[in-house]
């Protein structure tokens, strides 16, 4: 999409009107340029935090090898939770690795066999079991199934032979779907063995002195 050019003396507004200058509030281009900058830096920030996770992935792949080689082995591809600690234990860098599920279309058959018992319980079932099957089933605002919910059906004690074939459906249609890569860094506490996370995000960000400045 081609950026609208605004000519010297004007200011677009939210509606894309060019408006003059002159004709605006002092305070309202006063907020403008407070959001302008505060904006910027952010964005400059995030990048910054970008790259970081980058290298930082990068160079804890490439030290884990280094690692290996000096055993003789070679380890291919993405690399497993790792801990890395500082040689006087006072800073430690994580790689952690969460897996998350996700169901393939066998849900679809369990999911039947679920309500053929369902149609078989229509005096039996309490209330509370058949509401807590029929919930797990339900997809969110984006269509998804809720996993947690589904696999919280198997802790259910039912016997009946259709909805243990419907339990293993569901067990066997369970799929890595892919994995998220967390890169966090902490500090010790003091003299004690615990540990404090350096926060990245704006909530809970605090001023944290780094190895160099430590060292002074």
């Amino acid at each position: 999409m081609q950026k609208t050019t605004i000519p010297e003396g004007y200011k677009a507004d939210s509606r894309g009107r060019l408006v003059p200058i002159e004709s605006i509030k002092p305070i309202d281009l006063e907020r403008d340029s407070l959001v302008i900058e505060l904006v910027t830096r952010a964005a400059r920030l995030a990048s910054l935090l970008a790259l970081l996770r980058v290298d930082a992935l990068k160079d804890i792949n490439a030290f884990v090898d280094l690692s290996a080689e000096k055993y003789g082995a070679k380890l291919g591809g993405a690399k497993g939770n790792v801990t890395l600690v500082s040689f006087d234990g006072r800073y430690k860098v994580t790689l952690d690795v969460d897996e998350y599920m996700a169901f393939d279309e066998r849900l679809n058959a369990a999911k039947a066999l679920v309500d053929e018992c369902l149609r078989e319980w229509t005096t039996d079932a309490g209330a509370e079991i058949r509401t807590l099957i029929n919930n797990a089933f339900q997809v969110d605002k984006k269509g998804k199934i809720n996993t947690a919910r589904i696999l919280e059906l198997r802790n259910l004690n039912i016997e009946h032979p259709t909805w243990k074939r419907a339990m293993e459906a569901i067990s066997d249609s369970l799929t890595i779907a892919g994995s998220r890569r967390y890169v966090r860094f902490y500090t010790r506490i003091g003299e004690t063995d615990k540990y404090q996370q350096i926060a990245l995000d704006l909530a809970n960000a605090q001023i944290t002195a780094t190895p160099e400045e430590d060292a002074k």
